[in-house]
C-alpha cells in the first residue's frame, strides 16, 4: 500500500504572507502558494500587498519600454 504525505507549504518562523483566498496577513504559510504573496518581513507590509501590487501593475502598464499596443 503506498503512503502518501501531505505536503505543507514551506516558509520561515517569522515570515508573513498575504493570502488572497481569505483577504488577510498570516504568519507563516498557512494556504497554498497560488493563493498568497509573500514573504514580507512585517505583517504591516503583508497587509499592503494588494496595494502594492497595484501600484506595480500601474508602473508596469505605463512604462513606454513594455508599451506592446504597437
Amino acid at each position: 500500500m503506498a503512503v502518501f504525505r501531505v505536503k505543507k507549504p514551506a516558509g520561515k518562523p517569522g515570515e508573513w504572507f498575504y493570502c488572497i483566498e481569505h483577504k488577510r496577513a498570516e504568519e507563516g504559510p498557512d494556504c497554498p502558494s497560488k493563493n498568497r504573496f509573500g514573504p514580507y518581513g512585517s505583517k504591516a507590509e503583508a497587509e499592503h500587498a494588494m496595494e502594492r501590487a497595484a501600484e506595480r501593475n500601474l508602473e508596469w502598464d505605463t512604462d513606454p519600454r513594455w508599451d506592446d499596443r504597437e
